[in-house]
């Protein structure tokens, strides 16, 4: 039998687990409504609905999150073939959400504003769910640097179109920077599922976040544009230089919030072209697809592996 003391600590290291938020005001709230979710606390039993998330995995468009947490669910063999997964938060159209078992695959849009409302929501979810040891993954696709399409990066660090680790908002007018840490372990962690799957080349590097598709990632493309190529070229080759292997729109904010909040968060992303050949996305819709399906299948894998040790 464990002592008090021993059990004491447990209960500690449990506590210290939990997801906890970085605003005193929430704990004030008589109810508290996630708005854009469709759920608040008056109207959910957030706890037996949530409670007991383990993984979180969030994407950009809703169709891609859905087909996620089917191809779960069959790799973990929960639920019958075929079944559907209802979205939860039907009541809205901002965003979709899916749960199967422990996992729960949330949308999130399309850049840094979009992504960080969802945080904002998801964040407060996992909080009032009492949820612990969570560990939550942004999957998505990006544009490449110096690698072949299909690619897949897991971010090392993410960083601003300035090259810097940092998060960068306007709060009350004031410029408040966080930093954007990610989990290193838990990089390793997914570097060795990929070793196990070998299905596609997976690099680890650094991913820089735009608030653009277009200029601010250096398309000659767009309806604006002032620069040229050899601007465009020496721009992306600094980036390389940088040790940045990608571009996408979501990973600074994401990191920024998850590591505030003490969330184990990584970014797993697939390069649809590689940005010193071009700009345009060309590639067949068969194509594009299967890549998409990498790091679904390389998170999945992860997921299933840490189970399958629980």
């Amino acid at each position: 039998m464990a002592s008090a003391g021993t059990q004491t600590k447990e209960s500690e290291n449990d506590n210290a687990c939990f997801v906890q938020l970085c605003n005193p005001n929430i704990a004030t709230l008589k109810e508290d409504v996630l708005y854009h979710f469709g759920l608040s606390t008056s109207t959910h039993d957030l706890p037996a609905m949530f409670g007991d998330v383990k993984f979180v995995c969030v994407g950009g468009s809703p169709s891609r999150m859905k087909a996620f947490i089917k191809y779960v669910a069959a790799e973990l063999g929960l639920g019958r073939p075929g079944e559907d997964h209802p979205n939860i938060c039907a009541g809205t159209d901002r965003y979709a959400m899916f749960k199967v078992g422990p996992v729960l695959s949330v949308s999130h849009g399309m850049g840094v504003p979009s992504i960080a409302i969802m945080l904002h929501e998801l964040l407060k979810l996992l909080y009032h769910a009492r949820c612990s040891g969570v560990t939550i993954i942004r999957i998505g696709t990006s544009g490449g640097i110096g690698l072949e399409p299909g690619s897949v990066v897991i971010t090392r660090q993410a960083v601003d179109a300035q090259f810097r680790p940092e998060f960068e908002q306007m709060v009350l007018g004031r410029r408040v920077v966080r930093c954007t840490d990610l989990d290193a372990r838990l990089v390793q962690e997914l570097r060795a599922c990929s070793a196990d799957l070998r299905d596609f080349s997976t690099v680890v590097g650094n991913t820089m976040c735009t608030l653009d598709f277009y200029e601010g990632q250096g398309r000659l493309d767009g309806a604006l544009c002032g620069y040229t190529e050899r601007d465009k070229q020496a721009y992306l080759r600094a980036a390389h230089a940088a040790g940045v292997r990608n571009i996408e729109m979501e990973s600074s904010v994401f990191a920024a919030m998850c590591s505030a909040c003490g969330l184990r968060a990584a970014v797993v992303c697939v390069t649809l072209l590689d940005r010193l050949k071009g700009d345009q996305i060309c590639s067949p819709h068969e194509v594009l697809a299967e890549y998409q399906q990498r790091p679904q299948r390389l998170v999945g894998h992860f997921i299933k592996k840490c189970l399958a040790g629980a």
